[in-house]
């Protein structure tokens, strides 16, 4: 059990960047919101999935839309409002709040409604990373219903999707409803239970995305390697290592989709990188040689200081370098690749687990 206090907020923000593989929205604004809740209603305690009494009611919250358009309509309490539509509708109480992945400013969104209602938040997600989709869950790979669940926006509307024939026809149907509330909404889903999130979430991320941002203060301050740093906190290899040359992007059907691309520099000199996202970094290929997919990580950061860099921050002269980082053991099973391998995002290619 710890607490998440204003102090933590800017390690745990730079953390949770690096993990988002390029998603999960603008961890800088996401930093910010937090802050202002946690100033107004208190710090959160943080509970470790072993920490939760047998009798716990969790309520995943999370945000949806396009990363593009959040850095321009922020977000205000639509998490907390959603958390009470999926109260009001199930007749049951929150005891506990978990993230819906520990991605860029979708990993400090659970602390807004937890400060707001005086909950603590689980020391866990559903991702271990960010995904661009709602069934993308490590929760609803492995049994857990996804409906009910509330989506709501800025202006007071909330839409409770009752039921779905599949986690999939759910992103569907709040991907629709999210659009037509202007590509940013947040969500909650219906209470799970302390079982149901020991066996099915990925532990201990918000330590994680913590001691990362931590690592990379320290780095900074003490004139060491930022890279290594991350690499030693959080185990993977770098990828690739360059300055953007090319960067397409748009945002459709509530996605901002895309690729960059990174001429390298130094040791990968006369050698070219192409990324391709769907909010997050899907796949990376060198000199058309694919080498590293989904569900593994591909994150990218700022090559001097480690500083994360988003999908929609990622703009021409940025000298990045590319870090690949193994996918929780949840995603590299049969059930977990069928969805969110690369074939899942329409790849004809296998998955090949990334060696560090």
């Amino acid at each position: 059990m710890w607490q998440v206090t204003e102090d933590d907020l800017s390690a745990i923000a730079t953390g949770a960047g690096i993990l988002g593989t390029g998603g999960g929205g603008n961890p800088y604004i996401g930093q910010l919101r937090a802050r202002q809740a946690i100033r107004k209603w208190g710090a959160v305690t943080v509970l470790s999935p072993e920490e939760l009494p047998e009798d716990a009611r969790v309520v995943c919250v999370g945000g949806i839309g396009a990363p593009t358009v959040g850095i321009e309509k922020i977000r205000d309490l639509q998490s907390y409002h959603a958390l009470r539509a999926i109260e009001e509708y199930t007749g049951e109480t929150a005891t506990a709040i978990i993230s819906n992945e520990i991605g860029g400013s979708n990993s400090v969104e659970p602390l807004i409604p937890a400060a707001i209602a005086g909950l603590p938040v689980v020391d866990a997600d559903g991702m271990g990373r960010a995904f661009p989709e709602f069934q993308m869950k490590t929760f609803f790979v492995y049994g857990v219903p996804c409906c009910p669940m509330a989506v709501a926006d800025e202006k007071g509307n909330s839409v409770i999707i009752r039921e779905t024939i599949t986690p999939h026809w759910a992103e569907r149907l709040a991907r629709a409803t999210t659009i037509q509330m202007g590509c940013v909404a947040c969500y909650a889903v219906a209470p799970m239970s302390a079982e149901q999130v020991r066996r099915t979430a990925i532990p201990n991320t918000l330590s994680l995305a913590r001691n990362l941002g931590n690592a990379v203060a320290h780095a900074r301050s003490s004139g060491s390697d930022p890279l290594e740093a991350i690499l030693t906190t959080c185990p993977g290899r770098i990828l690739f290592s360059g300055k953007v040359v090319d960067i397409e992007r748009r945002t459709t059907s509530g996605f901002a989709r895309g690729s960059v691309t990174i001429d390298g520099l130094e040791q990968y000199s006369d050698q070219r990188m192409v990324i391709d996202f769907q909010n997050e970094n899907l796949i990376a290929r060198i000199d058309e040689e694919i080498i590293c997919t989904v569900p593994d990580l591909i994150c990218a950061v700022a090559t001097d200081v480690g500083e994360p860099v988003t999908t929609e921050l990622m703009r021409y002269g940025l000298r990045v370098t590319i870090l690949g980082f193994p996918a929780p053991e949840l995603w590299t099973t049969p059930e977990g690749l069928a969805v969110a391998g690369p074939l899942a995002f329409g790849y004809d290619t296998e998955y090949r687990a990334l060696q560090v």
